[in-house]
């Protein structure tokens, strides 16, 4: 059983997580947030602490974002794109249970004093920007690291914010090519 109660958008999550994991789960409802869901969340971010785990698309980021805003110390956890995607559907209920645990066991949490160890400037000598194949390699990287998808500017602050190395950076990048993507 999780120690943190698991923050995720829908009731199909919940299944999805519950294949995978025994955890206590808030559904968010989407983006709809009614004022008991939020108290909810709030009595769970003091009392056992939160892991956000929402859907690798843009009404996912945005839940995140809102999250992380009123629950700073929040906990992260990403299911890659590719591996939370099905039936023309893409979300945490497509992830496989595997997808699922390997997310949690790479849990991210925001720093307070972010750092500037990466730029968007460099990750386009890491091919990580600019070329044809830089959003499949972003992807895989995020994936590795735990920090998920993001474009370019959102790649960057993730990479300060959630405290990953530079050495935890390059050992990944050594290890995916844009061939794995």
């Amino acid at each position: 059983m999780l120690k943190e109660i698991l923050i995720v958008e829908g009731k199909a999550d919940v299944a999805a997580i519950n294949r995978a994991v025994e955890a206590e789960c808030i559904i968010t409802g989407g983006f709809k947030f009614t004022r008991r869901t939020l108290e909810n969340i709030s009595a769970a971010y003091k009392k056992r602490g939160i892991i956000i785990l929402t859907d690798p698309d843009s009404a996912g980021e945005n839940i995140r974002n809102f999250l992380t805003k009123k629950f700073p110390a929040a906990k992260h956890a990403y299911i890659p794109r590719d591996e939370a995607t099905a039936n023309d559907d893409v979300g945490v209920e497509q992830a496989s249970p595997e997808s699922i645990r390997k997310a949690l066991g790479k849990v991210r949490t925001l720093e307070i004093n972010p750092r500037e160890e990466f730029t968007a400037a460099e990750m386009i000598d890491y091919k990580l920007a600019g070329g044809a194949d830089s959003s499949k390699l972003r992807d895989k990287v995020g994936a590795a690291l735990g920090i998920g998808y993001g474009n370019v500017k959102t790649f960057v602050r993730r990479l300060n914010n959630y405290g990953v190395t530079r050495e935890e950076f390059l050992e990944v990048l050594k290890n995916v090519t844009p061939a794995d993507s």
